[in-house]
């Protein structure tokens, strides 16, 4: 089996009518015909109905034609993944979600920047889910986010579990409870989440914390990015649950409250082209155990 079988069975599924696949491929139909039979004979199946009109597929083509498109996108995704790869020593692109520039990327950027100077390195701002996409096209070679997602031809590696903590106006009836606050504290606020889309997102992960408790808050407000919501927490419109990081953005019209909540956590993921082992790449990982390490910050150690 060729992936111009899977290519060809495509265009007569999709179409139905092997006159337009042939058109669509650039191909005469006898070819093509024969292709198709080739295949059906390589199977030993029947793949289309073709008394039909327009074609239909059978229950065994319904099934190829499922797997077959993923198996052509995922060699579209090798395709391109590999062609990156082949540029990497010369520039090193790197996506972020927003929060992440108050922890220790920042820092990390720097070191690397000093310590490797013939790497021109390149940002994007993108969310955890658009960067599982871009380095499936190339776009970016690193990404660092926040979501648990499965994706078979991305790997990702927890670099630590940061602390979450909760945004409330100064001078709000909660920062008079000097003591850490529980999900049930919060249910009678408007909880302002981020970002609004595209989803699954960190504010997924706050909205399960809460629903894991079986706690509905009174009112949600979702909001497109970490800076709106704390503007909002400011304008006291509600409350926010945050990465302990933003600790350090500072406002005199913000507090931040710690949570009692053992689970109150929101992973650091590092995430890269699955068997992607760059050297441009391994040196990042290992700068930045060499400043958890130097800063004594919980990690557990991991290597392409």
């Amino acid at each position: 089996m060729e992936f111009r079988h899977l290519k060809y069975f495509i265009a007569v599924a999709e179409e139905k009518n092997f006159t337009r696949a042939s058109e669509r491929l650039f191909i005469a139909q006898p070819p093509l015909s024969r292709a198709i039979q080739q295949l059906e004979e390589e199977l030993g199946v029947a793949l289309l109905e073709r008394d039909s009109r327009p074609l239909k597929l059978t229950e065994a083509g319904e099934f190829f034609y499922a797997h077959a498109q993923n198996l052509l996108k995922k060699s579209n995704d090798l395709k391109s993944m590999t062609q990156r790869v082949g540029l990497i020593d010369k520039t090193l692109s790197i996506g972020f979600v927003a929060s992440t520039l108050y922890g220790k990327l920042p820092k990390i950027i720097r070191k690397y920047r000093n310590k490797y100077t013939d790497v021109n390195l390149v940002f994007f701002d993108f969310t955890t889910i658009e960067q599982f996409k871009a380095l499936k096209e190339g776009v970016i070679d690193v990404g660092f986010g926040r979501v648990r997602h499965e994706d078979s031809n991305i790997r990702r590696i927890i670099l630590r579990e940061e602390r979450l903590l909760c945004a409330v106006p100064l001078g709000h009836k909660l920062s008079f409870l000097n003591r850490p606050l529980s999900v049930n504290d919060m249910a009678e606020e408007n909880l302002i989440v981020f970002p609004k889309s595209p989803r699954p997102s960190f504010a997924d992960q706050v909205l399960n914390a809460f629903r894991d408790r079986a706690v509905e808050p009174k009112k949600i407000t979702e909001v497109r990015d970490l800076q709106i919501a704390i503007g909002l927490v400011a304008a006291q419109e509600g409350i926010s649950i945050v990465p302990e990081s933003l600790h350090g953005m500072k406002r005199d019209d913000v507090l931040y409250l710690g949570l009692n909540e053992k689970q109150a956590v929101s992973p650091i993921i590092m995430s890269v082209r699955a068997m992607d082992k760059s050297l441009e790449i391994q040196n990042m990982l290992n700068l930045i155990y060499e400043i958890y390490d130097e800063e004594n910050i919980p990690h557990q150690k991991e290597i392409l």
